[in-house]
């Protein structure tokens, strides 16, 4: 039983991961077409960035919770 809720509970993590990733690579271009634009919002700007930086933590972080660094 354990196993199976370790299981499902990786599987949960590595679909939590897959949905954080695409919107990463989302924002990424979001950001590049708003500072390619002539006119725009820097805090619009401002703020995916943050909203970026924020979502490549939560990435680490399940990253580390799937594959933990065991030193022996």
């Amino acid at each position: 039983m354990t196993r199976e809720l370790d299981e499902s509970l990786r599987s949960a993590f590595e679909a939590r991961l897959a949905e954080l990733k695409q919107e990463h690579r989302d924002l990424d271009a979001a950001i590049l077409r708003l500072e390619e634009a002539p006119l725009h919002d820097p805090l619009s700007l401002k703020r995916l960035k943050k909203r970026k930086l924020l979502l490549k933590d939560q990435i680490a972080g399940l990253e580390r919770q799937l594959d933990p660094d065991i030193r022996a």
